[in-house]
């Protein structure tokens, strides 16, 4: 029986987990991988139900990066990258927050594919590098825009570069991993961090979420303008009343997303 390269699982409370599976490749990506991951990524744009997104690797390792054994050499470079290109847009534009859940080795594309979610969880013995020199290829997957992004110039260069292999301890102080947790303990607080996403307001959510990808790149009277927009729409939904009925009777908010515009009277 072929294994499906790309394992769904949906849990109770709206988060939805992405599992690459090819743990006897370390999860290497081949190009059925990469279509299976942005079918899936399509599904969850579409789907309302999913409030957040953990993406992680089966086996003990998240992703080898591009599988250079299991691959077609005779590809069209193209195609490959147009379909690597694909998932790193989507997953981007996923207005649900997103969590990495790192096990092991994140190498190349794998890696920023990790570096594409919002947030990164990894064990302490989770290894990673941008290998592509070592290849030599340039970077894919986001790794360009994110990696200055998110840590530099100077340091993105570095890394880039010199196709360094970093642990866990120097990803975090870098700020390429949020938490480091123990092997033990990464399942239990990646799912209370997603249940926690995903009860938050998920329009309000989904807001913060554009703004603070989109705000490096406009002008502070720019990023005031959407602000004001986005907080324009939280305002018209029924999250931000039952935010304040949660708090003056001291319980927790739940949040639907719902609107809460007044229908026109059918008298006047």
């Amino acid at each position: 029986m072929t294994e499906e390269p790309v394992l769904q699982q949906f849990r109770r409370g709206g988060v939805s987990t992405l599992t690459l599976n090819r743990p006897h490749r370390k999860n290497a990506i081949t190009i059925e991988l990469w279509d299976a991951l942005r079918t899936a990524l399509d599904e969850i744009a579409h789907d309302r139900t999913v409030r957040a997104v953990v993406v992680t690797g089966a086996g003990g390792a998240f992703c080898a990066g591009a599988d250079v054994v299991d691959s077609d050499p005779y590809a069209a470079p193209f195609t490959k990258l147009q379909a690597i290109s694909e998932v790193a847009q989507r997953l981007h534009d996923l207005s649900v927050p997103t969590i990495a859940k790192v096990r092991g080795v994140a190498v190349g594309a794998g890696w920023n594919l990790a570096l594409g979610c919002d947030l990164v969880v990894a064990t302490p013995d989770a290894t990673f590098s941008q290998v592509f020199a070592r290849r030599g290829l340039s970077l894919d997957c986001g790794g360009s825009w994110l990696l200055p992004k998110l840590i530099g110039i100077q340091q993105a260069k570095r890394l880039a570069l010199l196709a360094e292999t970093i642990d866990a301890e120097e990803a975090r102080a870098l700020g390429l991993v949020t938490w480091i947790k123990s092997p033990d303990a990464i399942d239990d607080f990646v799912d209370e961090t997603a249940r926690r996403l995903a009860a938050g307001p998920p329009i309000a959510v989904a807001q913060t979420k554009a703004l603070l990808n989109e705000g490096a790149d406009r002008t502070m009277r720019e990023a005031l303008a959407s602000e004001s927009r986005a907080q324009a729409v939280n305002f018209a939904t029924a999250d931000v009343p039952e935010a304040y009925a949660a708090f003056a009777q001291k319980r927790e908010a739940t949040f639907t997303g719902d609107w809460n515009v007044r229908k026109p009277d059918a008298d006047r």
